[in-house]
């Protein structure tokens, strides 16, 4: 009697940032598309939570969360993420192992799709026989930097003081990272504890997702050019799949969707007239930022939505919230999507996450930059001087002054920078069209992941 043929896809998301949700939609997308398979998605429990919570009602059927031990002692301190990174190796191959390891429940196995940080599934993969799909959750920037990670430390040479002096010089012999500047690039690679777990994990990444049957890739084929064409000669597969914000779209919102009411506040404002203001769900400004920021919203007169969790309210300056009342809107959370796809939205002051950056691009909003970490300075970076569809704050911090001029620079530019941003827009409407590249690259990965 024959063996039945493997139909389970195993799915490896990695469980801080904004890493999880991303993976999780284009897996929906997948399970839709190939009904018979069963699609088993690890992460660690609290992750799984979140994403399968927020997801309500629409997952199907053929996916099935398993939860990877977060490793977290009871007493533990410090960021979770480091700590996870320590044991997610063994972690992972034995939640794999639960589900898979006894009597031939590996060969059930036809295929991985793995959060790119995990460079241990490549490892796995090959030991099986089965394709792996590494999904890059941040820019293709930022990937090109850990491909060139060797390249690049070999050609700065770092004197006592560090990069003091040569912040400035360019990544001009890396393909398309010509405008990028040494103070630009990640950290890990010649500057920000280059020992650590995190910075070796991420040299292990840059060397193993070229061994992947297919890099796949949140972004659109017009947008990175220079850099994608490179990765055509690295990878086997390089698959832009995006914008996701556009291909997920919901027509249909309902109140649960905004419960701070944003959306009616914005609708009784003039069109392209409010800045909204959002760092995302990780990033938080010091002290002294916040006030500057909201020392520079109040006496530029422009309305704004702010995305603020509650504990940092108190930090505003005292009477702000009073004084700017009624064209300030200062809420918990909000739906980002649906605000920034509003006409009343004239820009968006964010952090730079690559998400964000996507959801700006295909709303077309133009952008103010403060980036924190990781491939935010590079997004920021390609955000003024590449693309030039917004500005980073000067010296990367914000102050009162650096705030309303960044502002009056937008609003006074809009027309020209809303038009360079449109232009994005459309060839990203494109991709995700019926004959767009992510299409077409879509149907590409379906293929490898469905074929018999």
């Amino acid at each position: 009697m024959a063996s039945k043929k493997p139909n389970h896809v195993v799915v490896m998301a990695f469980p801080y940032g904004t890493h999880a949700m991303p993976l999780f939609n284009l897996v929906r997308r997948l399970a839709m598309e190939a009904p018979t398979l069963t699609f088993s998605f690890f992460s660690t429990s609290k992750s799984n939570q979140s994403v399968f919570g927020t997801s309500k009602n629409d997952i199907p059927s053929n996916i099935k969360s398993y939860d990877v031990d977060d490793g977290l002692p009871k007493d533990h301190t410090g960021p979770e993420m480091f700590i996870f990174i320590k044991s997610m190796v063994e972690n992972c191959r034995n939640a794999i192992d639960s589900v898979y390891g006894g009597g031939g429940g590996a060969e059930k196995i036809k295929c991985f799709i793995s959060d790119s940080f995990f460079y241990f599934i490549t490892d796995m993969a090959e030991q099986l026989g089965v394709p792996l799909i590494s999904f890059w959750t941040a820019s293709p920037c930022s990937l090109s930097t850990r491909l060139y990670t060797d390249l690049i430390r070999q050609s700065i040479t770092l004197g006592p003081n560090g990069i003091e002096g040569r912040e400035d010089e360019l990544i001009d012999f890396i393909p398309g990272l010509s405008l990028i500047r040494i103070r630009d690039l990640p950290e890990c690679i010649i500057f920000g504890g280059l020992g650590s777990d995190y910075a070796v994990m991420l040299h292990k990444v840059g060397l193993a997702i070229p061994r992947a049957a297919a890099v796949a890739m949140n972004t659109f084929a017009e947008l990175d050019l220079p850099v994608l064409e490179d990765f055509e000669s690295k990878f086997q597969k390089c698959l832009t799949l995006g914008p996701f914000t556009l291909i997920s779209q919901n027509p249909s919102h309902t109140q649960d969707d905004d419960p701070h009411g944003c959306l009616a506040w914005l609708d009784k404002q003039k069109p392209t007239s409010v800045a909204y203001v959002s760092f995302g769900t990780v990033a938080t400004l010091p002290p002294n930022e916040l006030a500057a920021l909201a020392e520079g919203l109040e006496e530029s007169g422009v309305p704004f939505v702010w995305s603020l969790k509650d504990r940092l309210v108190s930090q505003l300056p005292n009477g702000f919230l009073e004084r700017t009342s009624t064209r300030g809107f200062i809420v918990p959370w909000t739906p980002q999507q649906q605000v920034l796809g509003h006409d009343a939205v004239g820009v968006f002051v964010t952090h730079c996450g690559w998400n964000s950056v996507m959801e700006s691009i295909t709303a077309g909003v133009p952008m103010i930059c403060r980036p924190f970490f990781g491939d935010q300075r590079m997004n920021c970076r390609m955000v003024s001087d590449v693309w030039e569809i917004g500005t980073g704050m000067k010296d990367g911090v914000f102050t009162k002054d650096g705030t309303m001029e960044c502002l009056d620079m937008i609003f006074s530019r809009q027309e020209r920078l809303r038009e360079k941003v449109g232009a994005l827009r459309g060839f990203a409407k494109q991709a995700v069209g019926p004959n767009g590249s992510s299409t077409r690259n879509f149907n590409t990965l379906a293929q490898i992941v469905c074929k018999d």
